[in-house]
């Protein structure tokens, strides 16, 4: 019993006992019997050898259970040196500079009131003249103030006699008007200032000085370089050779951003149509940034005029011409001076006032050609 279970079991009971009845086997025998149950033994540990060899094998391959992904890999911090990544560099190019809208004196605003708009959308580039309307005296709700801005850094400005204004001179006149081969670049003209024999004042263009500078007066000057400025004339009488351009009107109404005391004495200001302090006036000033502000408005005295000066934003200004029939701005809506529309209301004068010959002298912008500052003529 004990033998037939450890045989099954494959065990190792005495292999020379044979079983009951059958006659024992020789020595070749059971020699033979031993290697034939050795094989047996050995059969199923192959069997599991190669089948755990199977097994590695397809683990190993694609059709195996799938791998987790892999974590980032962290550089350690020792070992990053020159293998950290190098910065991606973003060029950021700034919008060009508008001014800011005037904030409404008077609660509420009109729709639009103080928001500058474009006059020259027709012209490439960023816009160059951009006008607003607001009311400057809560007092007097009905008086509305006009203003234009004009970019200097895209713009050239020009300025020319009429055929009295500024006064007699023996000297070439010019053309007395916008050149006509200068209509193509022609964004906005303005008035000027006072007869020469109203006030005494330089006036220089072209190349000309057609009246001499006087120290004291405010003056606007454009540069050989293209810049643009109003100033406190400190010079001689014959402007310096980096000089284009330059007219005077009058002292600085306003300086460092403030009225000048002698804004609030309106008997330094010109003679009044009527005699009264409150009429037409216009002004022009400069920005921070060194672009010009034209301002006008009715009924203004001196010391209002600056004060719609200052809050536009201008940092210096001048008083340029005044009473009703004086106060003029056209703008062109397209090149050629093509549609003129008068901004500033003035029932005496008409759109094409300076594409004929002027009564009095007034300025010109043109869009600026790169490196010529020359004066078209």
């Amino acid at each position: 019993m004990i033998t037939a279970i450890m045989a099954a079991a494959g065990g190792t009971g005495p292999p020379n006992l044979p079983p009951s009845g059958v006659p024992p086997l020789t020595r070749a025998a059971r020699r033979q019997l031993m290697r034939r149950r050795r094989r047996q033994r050995l059969i199923p540990l192959v069997i599991l050898v190669l089948g755990a060899g199977l097994l590695i094998a397809w683990l190993a391959g694609s059709g195996g259970t799938p791998k987790a992904a892999a974590p980032p890999t962290t550089p350690h911090p020792s070992t990053t040196g020159t293998t950290r990544a190098s910065p991606t560099t973003t060029t950021t190019v700034s919008p060009p500079y508008e001014p800011p809208r005037i904030t409404p004196k008077i609660s509420p605003a009109l729709a639009g009131e103080g928001k500058w708009v474009a006059m020259d959308t027709w012209d490439p580039g960023p816009p160059s003249v951009l006008t607003t309307t607001f009311r400057p005296d809560p007092t007097q709700p009905s008086i509305v103030a006009y203003c234009a801005w004009i970019r200097t850094a895209t713009t050239q400005l020009s300025l020319y006699l009429g055929y009295e204004g500024p006064g007699a001179t023996p000297l070439d006149r010019g053309p007395e008007m916008v050149p006509q081969s200068a209509w193509p670049r022609l964004l906005t003209t303005f008035n000027s200032g006072f007869y020469e024999q109203d006030s005494a004042a330089g006036f220089y263009t072209h190349g000309t000085l057609y009246f001499p500078m006087i120290k004291g007066l405010a003056t606007v000057v454009a540069y050989s370089d293209g810049r643009v400025d109003i100033v406190d004339w400190e010079g001689g009488s014959t402007p310096g050779p980096g000089i284009v351009m330059a007219r005077q009107n009058l002292p600085l109404l306003v300086d460092g951003g403030q009225p000048t005391p002698l804004s609030a004495n309106d008997s330094e200001w010109g003679v009044t149509l009527g005699g009264v302090p409150a009429v037409w006036r216009t002004a022009l000033g400069i920005d921070a940034e060194g672009n010009l502000i034209y301002v006008a408005a009715a009924d203004q005295t001196s010391a209002s005029l600056a004060q719609i000066l200052v809050d536009v934003g201008a940092v210096r200004g001048m008083q340029l011409d005044i009473n009703p029939e004086w106060p003029i701005l056209i703008t062109y809506g397209g090149p050629d001076a093509a549609s003129p529309s008068i901004f500033v209301p003035n029932p005496a004068s008409i759109p094409q006032r300076f594409l004929s010959p002027a009564t009095k002298d007034f300025f010109a912008v043109y869009r600026r050609v790169p490196g010529d500052t020359t004066t078209p003529w």
